[in-house]
């Protein structure tokens, strides 16, 4: 039982990341119906501007009172903002030019984008996994089965995915977004502008997975180049397993493939967890081909 919880608690917070960064993509995917392979390499950039803020800061192990919250807040925040800002430019420069093209233009051009990136991350930190500092304290909770960084990060999870459901259904923002993934140009007609909903919407999701970056970077104490590769595989994944569009899907698709890949890696070995989770959303998608919770085209937020 001591074993099921700890693999229980590794699957939900590894879960939680990629329901992070799954948001991000059923966010972009929902609006322009574009997969931004690039969205990955985006959460890299996040874990690499929280190393960035915490040596900044002249953080290099656990943080205690203040200076914790103070840590945690400016790391969270900056990595949103510089990922968010960073998101606006692809869609600026690679996809906006191609919103008109046939579909296999963004979609390659996409690719393109997250083999840029990867290799200027590369540039810049290097080709090593390079250590993040260990900001928060680890007391466990429940008998030891949750350490305070597995909680923090699935509330940071849960309650993102909450505050993005309260602005697609009940602000101004999220009605012109809607309104954009609906019918463009109708849109366009009772004066919404589509090309700053769009770029606010990618603005959203670079902050979602800058917000993934910074919480992936302090739970595991490390980062690197290639971290979101795999990462976003596994979160598009999600995203499609849970109903593409969807934002409770994009949750429920990342904790499924957290745990699975956790009690995977702990019962056969890890490597056949990449196995299970494609096997089951082969599976999931051949009998629900709209996955778990379904999307709703067009009203797809």
């Amino acid at each position: 039982m001591h074993e099921f919880g700890a693999q229980l608690a590794n699957g939900l917070a590894l879960g939680a990341i990629y329901a992070l960064i799954a948001l991000g993509y059923t966010m972009v995917y929902g609006i322009v119906e574009l997969i931004n392979f690039a969205h990955g390499d985006v959460y890299t950039f996040g874990s690499f501007i929280t190393l960035v803020i915490l040596t900044a800061l002249g953080i290099t192990g656990e943080a205690h009172g203040v200076l914790l919250v103070v840590a945690v807040v400016v790391a969270l925040l900056g990595s949103a903002l510089a990922c968010g800002v960073l998101a606006i430019l692809i869609e600026r420069v690679a996809y906006r030019p191609l919103r008109n093209a046939p579909r296999l233009a963004p979609l390659i051009t996409a690719i393109g984008v997250s083999f840029i990136l990867e290799n200027a991350l590369q540039l810049w930190k290097g080709p090593a996994p390079i250590t993040v500092p260990a900001l928060i304290p680890n007391p466990r909770f429940l008998g030891g089965t949750f350490s305070l960084a597995q909680v923090s990060v699935i509330v940071l999870a849960v309650v993102t995915m909450f505050a993005l459901q309260f602005l697609v259904h009940r602000t101004r923002l999220g009605m012109q977004m809607r309104a954009v993934a609906q019918d463009r140009d109708a849109a366009a007609l009772v004066g919404i502008d589509a090309n700053r909903t769009i770029a606010l919407t990618f603005l959203i999701a670079g902050a979602l997975a800058g917000i993934a970056g910074m919480a992936s970077g302090v739970y595991y104490q490390s980062t690197w180049f290639l971290n979101g590769f795999g990462a976003g595989l596994k979160s598009f994944t999600a995203a499609v397993l849970g109903g593409i569009g969807n934002i409770a899907g994009a949750m429920l698709g990342g904790f499924c493939i957290g745990l699975l890949e956790a009690f995977t890696s702990a019962t056969i070995g890890g490597q056949w967890a990449n196995v299970a989770v494609f096997t089951v959303l082969i599976a999931v998608l051949v009998i629900r081909p709209n996955g778990l919770l379904g999307t709703n085209l067009p009203d797809k937020l």
